[in-house]
């Protein structure tokens, strides 16, 4: 289980096709702590979701680092970081599922590193869409099913390991209040079991809900006071 992951001066360096550097943020210094909602705003392109792919081990910072308690994971060989990442769950922007696969088999696939008897595995994954109430899509190929559909079988795909870190971009986007209710009374579970729970979003509903506030101004990540700084 994670105490929470921190970064410590992080910059971020992306080199474009011409060859010409940008920098997308720096001197990134934040705390996300176990069991707290953590949201972090920001216009389009200012680095929340690089700083998501840094946090889950997908991409390394170009200087700085993360550590998850006193361990800097992003300084790990990639064999290492592989194995500590299966305690990492993530929701994409995108999805990232496969559509040609039911609902259920997309919610199965990260599960099945962990060699449970295929039963088992069936059903966390079913209770996982059943958590976001979308039990009765477990069936369903995803080419089939709608926007906000496809975003709570992304969000159950993510938590069915039960993760000690969880990650989103953009979770609620494609949802309508029912659904956004859904997804983040399950965020707000994994909260309450002591997880790490990291939310990029424009989404001003989630304001209320989180429980700490970062935004990225110019390639610096502040800390913000949340719905009292649009007062």
């Amino acid at each position: 289980m994670s105490g929470g992951i921190f970064c410590r001066d992080l910059e971020l360096v992306r080199r474009g096709s011409s060859g010409q550097e940008r920098t997308i943020f720096t001197d990134v210094n934040a705390d996300f702590p176990a069991g707290n909602i953590t949201l972090i705003t920001g216009p389009a392109g200012s680095g929340k979701s690089s700083l998501l792919y840094i946090l889950a081990g997908l991409i390394r910072p170009t200087r700085g680092e993360v550590l998850d308690g006193e361990e800097a994971v992003s300084r790990w060989l990639t064999p290492h970081r592989d194995l500590w990442r299966k305690g990492v769950g993530i929701v994409f922007q995108h999805f990232q599922l496969f559509a040609e696969l039911t609902a259920e088999k997309n919610v199965m696939i990260p599960l099945l590193p962990k060699k449970w008897p295929y039963r088992r595995i069936r059903n966390r994954a079913n209770e996982a869409l059943e958590r976001l109430s979308a039990g009765h899509l477990s069936q369903m190929p995803v080419h089939f099913l709608s926007g906000g559909e496809r975003q709570r079988v992304a969000v159950a795909r993510a938590l069915a390991a039960d993760p000690a870190i969880l990650l989103a971009d953009e979770p609620t986007a494609h949802q309508d209040p029912e659904g956004m209710k859904i997804v983040m009374d399950v965020f707000a579970e994994a909260r309450d079991r002591a997880r790490v729970v990291v939310i990029a979003a424009h989404d001003p509903r989630i304001a209320g809900i989180a429980d700490r506030y970062y935004r990225f101004i110019d390639g610096r990540l502040l800390h913000d006071r949340g719905p009292e700084s649009q007062g």
